[in-house]
């Protein structure tokens, strides 16, 4: 049984750290007419500069999975966040769509650990039927660092330029480095570094979770959803709110604020009912499927104008989305305790590599229609996309 002080040393750090990586994951959604008007991007350009985070995220997370069963989760964030700082100076030094592309690239191979590595923390610290609450509350700090990439970043664009903020982003991500590293408690890093078995084992135990069945059924439905609200949400609910919902700036950064709180309200009430639920014999999967089902419904109605409701369609849109994270819960309990680093990042290689394809293809058949007469991009287009 843990108690409560070294659990609080324990979600406190890590919660930041996956705080700042959902604000950098969310933060182009606002500067991007910044970059567009200075730099001159496309949407296929702001596309990909924008997945590339996506992409480095997701190719080291299996490298990511043998670390954090090897090293543990303390030092394996600690460590990766200074990547993430240096992503994020050198973005805000950047004068071409090259040097954001490798910015984010290295912002998104730096925060690669920030959910996984607390996802492991408390697979050590918490007991394993109260992980669906507790991945909960970790996601909830994902949720605050969204709505902190809504309408603040937009309040601090009055005292500085995109530039600015990403300076004080990379200050802030040094600070969490070290908070990760010395205030977190040291606990089995030793015993993990011996039940990992060496290169040879830990490839292994990729091997074991790549063939699984109980993986391959919990996988397809959930890397179709999250890879859809990442790639939404992450950068395109903005331009569709200016473009399609006809909303002016400052509008659209109070949207994607309510959009940012119902996702809070979904990540906390989601853990919340699944650990209610346990109590009556009811598994988190059931639940997670019910979720994912609505939230493809919502995607229907927005996509095909079936409502009018911009608002009510995007917070739901914001609320439902969230209940794709609790197969991770659902699957780590279907494994070794060992093993529990690669299975999460298995399944986070599947759905980041699926969000960088539809977040740079939505940008790309966006641009295969030409702009408005009010220099818009094309409503058919966000359609199609």
């Amino acid at each position: 049984m843990t108690t409560p002080l070294p659990l609080f040393r324990v979600f406190l750090p890590f919660a930041l750290g996956y705080f700042l990586s959902y604000l950098y994951r969310v933060v182009n959604a606002v500067i991007a007419p910044d970059l567009i008007a200075e730099l001159g991007l496309g949407p296929s350009d702001l596309g990909l500069l924008t997945s590339a985070y996506f992409l480095s995220f997701a190719l080291f997370q299996l490298p990511l999975g043998m670390l954090l069963d090897h090293y543990g989760p303390r030092k394996t964030e600690a460590i990766l966040l200074l990547f993430a700082a240096a992503g994020a100076f050198v973005f805000a030094l950047s004068s071409s769509s090259t040097g954001l592309i490798i910015g984010r690239t290295l912002i998104g191979l730096g925060v690669s650990s920030c959910l996984m590595a607390a996802f492991k923390a408390y697979s050590i610290w918490v007991p394993r039927e109260r992980l669906p609450l507790i991945n909960g509350f970790q996601m909830a700090a994902g949720g605050l660092g969204a709505l902190s990439g809504t309408v603040p970043v937009e309040a601090a664009l009055s005292f500085t330029d995109w530039r600015g903020v990403f300076l004080f982003l990379g200050c802030v991500t040094v600070f969490a480095s070290a908070v990760i590293f010395f205030v977190v408690p040291k606990r089995d890093e030793g015993d993990m570094k011996e039940a990992s078995g060496g290169f040879k084992g830990q490839l292994g135990g990729v091997i074991t979770v790549f063939t699984s069945p109980a993986f391959w059924w919990i996988a397809p439905l959930t890397v179709s959803s999250q890879a859809a609200f990442l790639a939404i949400q992450s950068l395109w609910v903005g331009p569709w709110l200016h473009d399609v919902g006809g909303l002016e700036r400052n509008q659209v950064a109070g949207y994607l604020l309510l959009v940012a709180a119902s996702m809070v309200a979904g990540f906390i009430s989601w853990g919340v009912i699944t650990d209610r639920l346990r109590r009556f014999g009811i598994k988190p999967l059931p639940v997670a499927i019910i979720g994912m089902s609505i939230f493809i419904f919502i995607q229907c109605l927005i996509t095909f104008g079936l409502v009018e409701a911009v608002l009510p369609l995007w917070m739901l849109f914001g609320f439902f989305a969230t209940a794709g994270i609790l197969p991770y819960a659902a699957l780590s309990q279907k494994f070794p305790l060992h093993l529990s680093g690669r299975v999460n990042t298995g399944l986070n290689l599947l759905v980041f590599i699926s969000a960088f394809a539809a977040q740079w293809g939505t940008g790309v058949i966006i641009g295969m229609w030409p702009k408005t007469a009010a220099g818009s991009y094309d409503p058919a287009g966000y359609q199609a996309a």
